[in-house]
């Protein structure tokens, strides 16, 4: 089954694929946003009882999929000790960075230069640091937060391919996550400097920064942007921005900062805000 899969998204025209989902998921167009909204929450057994507004009070499928959650649906760890998920999801890896690659599945790597855009200076600063890979189901709650508290310094949109996320294509896709379209956030807290990348996959129609609005998509060259010193700050729990439909966030942090969860793992179910690693 996994083999047609893999071989129709070689041969899908991505971009085209989610330009033309991206239409549909913003229509305002009552029929047609309504039998999308209702369609999606019956095939994805979507709990509802957590949003902050009920079915029928959407514009459109996207405003529906990057839904706000009702106050104190997730509550936050200690961010003074531990480092929190940034968002609802399972574990794909967890572990270190070594020799400059990040572990994808078994027997497969890439590196944090790649993901970062080929910057190989910055990748530097994450040698021996610890990463988390954290894969958002349709299903999922689609807002990404802060994993702990930070400055903003700057971003990087690299521009890419868009595979799917799944565990299906992480074991079968060289450099999924450093080969698909994404945007990297960088930031420097109390505990050093943290990047949290957002990676886009198949009809995913977009990304979203609290601080930029709305990421120019599907583009063919890197953007680098840089922020003044005070411009944008975040407390640990904070929103950061949100997906169009799915998608996968990784953390990457400077080594000697953080300890993960001894008792996290790949495949284990995270809700955001909860510690998955302490700091050092």
């Amino acid at each position: 089954m996994s083999r047609p899969f893999i071989a129709f998204q070689h041969l899908a025209p991505h971009h085209a694929v989610s330009r033309l989902a991206g239409r549909f998921a913003g229509s305002e167009t009552p029929w047609l946003r309504d039998r999308l909204i209702r369609l999606f929450v019956d095939a994805y057994d979507v709990d509802m009882s957590e949003a902050a507004r009920p079915l029928g009070e959407y514009a459109s499928f996207n405003d529906f999929f990057t839904r706000e959650l009702k106050p104190g649906a997730r509550p936050l760890a200690d961010a003074a000790t531990h480092v929190l998920s940034p968002a609802d999801g399972a574990v794909s890896q967890i572990g270190t960075v070594t020799e400059g690659r990040i572990f994808q599945a078994k027997g497969r790597h890439f590196t944090a230069a790649q993901l970062l855009g080929g910057d190989e200076d910055l990748a530097r600063r994450f040698e021996g640091g610890s990463f988390a890979t954290i894969y958002l189901s349709p299903k999922d709650y689609h807002r990404v937060h802060m994993p702990a508290a930070g400055e903003l310094l700057g971003s990087i949109y690299v521009p890419g391919d868009l595979f799917s996320v799944n565990q299906v294509n992480a074991e079968n896709v060289d450099d999924l996550f450093a080969r698909n379209e994404r945007l990297a956030c960088l930031f420097d807290g109390p505990h050093g400097m943290f990047a949290s990348v957002m990676v886009g996959a198949m009809i995913v129609a977009g990304i979203e920064t609290v601080w930029g609005g709305r990421e120019e998509a599907h583009a063919r060259t890197l953007r680098h942007r840089t922020y003044a010193d005070g411009e944008h700050e975040f407390a640990a729990g904070d929103e950061m921005g949100r997906f169009f439909l799915g998608s996968t966030v990784v953390l990457l942090f400077e080594p000697g900062r953080v300890e993960w969860d001894e008792g996290l793992a790949a495949g284990d179910t995270v809700r955001m805000g909860q510690a998955i690693g302490r700091w050092l």
